[in-house]
């Protein structure tokens, strides 16, 4: 048995002196006979020359484990019958790799039957190849050997993610990937496939002379150790935006989907598994602001558009209280009835507000009153904007 995988480029260790020293120029000479060295910097370690592998090497999650299995008649008679069989034993299953299970008939003194087994490795750990082989001598006894070959899966990213949920119902996710293995890794591909409820939008790329360029350059090239960030917003589909603010518990984003290439362009593919995150808690009643201008005048009445929603199980009869503070002056009348408002249910409110002093200033003072369990939810903080001075604007 031994394991396929790509050639490395071949190492050699230079050995120089200066010319006033013994040798002289001899070693230079040498390096520069050697048909391994590249020619004009016969000093650097890397050769041109391709080696094939000298061990089994390290073979990491999510990469694809190929091996090439040979079974030859070291004797003088012909063996009839002559069944291979391939199996791979993880921790946790045992799974059958060989190509063909039908009989050879028969196999004649120094000729062999070969095969060669392909496996996407998905599991972290001991794995153990098990190949055994069954055959019936001339004298019709039936014979059966086994070989173990042991080897160790390795983790080759550790992944991490964080989530930000937004007041507009949006969450941003950022992945941070971390290579751990001892090679650069070249990052083929870095995605996200976001579940049923939500439209994904990747932000790792900029827009440069109208073409879309990756934050991390053209060179996407991961050294060993080095972390990067990934940051995706999801968005609720149309269907789904009306019921994001009721959403409670645990919801699923998605799983990221990581393709890499390391030597000589060996592919590997890992998926996680669903990412969660805990919807943010938004009480009884939610209140969200839909429009507001980012830059006001001074003592100019200006309008905002609210959302409220009835997160509850239950039907709300709410009225509507807007109270005043130092700087921002609501218009309108306090204490109107916006009527019942069903469980998952919203409506929409314009309102106009006045500032009095210049300067970032706070909407705070809005209040509402659940008639039926005489409730009062008092929403301050809710959004920032600037005054200025109608003369600074105009200018």
């Amino acid at each position: 048995v031994m394991r396929l995988t790509k050639p490395t480029l071949f190492t050699n260790i230079p050995v120089t002196c200066e010319e006033r020293d013994l040798p002289g120029n001899l070693f230079n000479q040498l390096m520069k006979d050697d048909p391994s060295t590249v020619k004009g910097a016969e000093a650097l370690m890397l050769g041109e020359m391709l080696t094939l592998p000298q061990n089994f090497g390290n073979i990491f999650l999510g990469e694809t484990f190929s091996s090439y299995i040979s079974v030859h008649n070291d004797s003088n008679q012909v063996v009839k019958d002559i069944l291979v069989k391939a199996d791979l034993q993880t921790s946790s299953q045992r799974l059958n790799l060989s190509a063909s299970s039908a009989a050879v008939a028969e196999l004649k003194p120094d000729c062999c039957i070969d095969d060669v087994i392909h496996h996407e490795v998905k599991e972290i750990g001991t794995h153990i190849l098990v190949c055994a082989v069954s055959y019936t001598t001339q004298t019709g006894e039936k014979m059966y050997f086994r070989k173990f070959f042991k080897f160790q899966v390795l983790k080759p990213l550790d992944v991490k993610t964080k989530f930000y949920n937004a007041e507009t119902d949006e969450v941003f996710l950022e992945a941070q990937i971390q290579n751990i293995t001892t090679s650069p890794m070249f990052m083929e591909k870095v995605s996200l496939e976001p579940s049923m409820m939500y439209n994904v939008a990747e932000l790792n790329t900029v827009d440069t002379a109208g073409e879309s360029e990756s934050t991390f350059g053209s060179r996407t090239y991961l050294q060993p150790m080095d972390t990067r960030q990934y940051l995706y917003c999801l968005k609720p589909k149309q269907e789904f935006a009306e019921k994001a603010g009721v959403i409670k518990g645990v919801t699923v984003i998605g799983k990221l989907d990581i393709v890499w290439k390391t030597n000589l362009g060996e592919r590997g593919r890992l998926q996680t598994s669903q990412l969660q995150r805990m919807a943010p808690g938004y009480g009884d009643v939610r209140l969200s602001l839909e429009t507001i201008p980012d830059t006001v005048n001074l003592e100019e009445p200006f309008d905002i558009t609210c959302k409220i929603t009835n997160c509850s199980e239950r039907t709300m009869d709410l009225v509507l209280e807007m109270c005043n503070t130092n700087s921002i002056h609501w218009c309108g009348v306090s204490g109107r009835q916006l009527g019942k408002l069903h469980p998952s249910s919203s409506l929409h409110l314009a309102l106009t507000l006045l500032s009095s002093v210049q300067g970032l200033q706070s909407v705070s003072g809005l209040r509402l009153t659940d008639t039926f369990l005489k409730r009062t939810y008092e929403y301050d903080d809710i959004a920032q904007v600037c005054v200025v001075s109608s003369e600074v604007k105009e200018s």
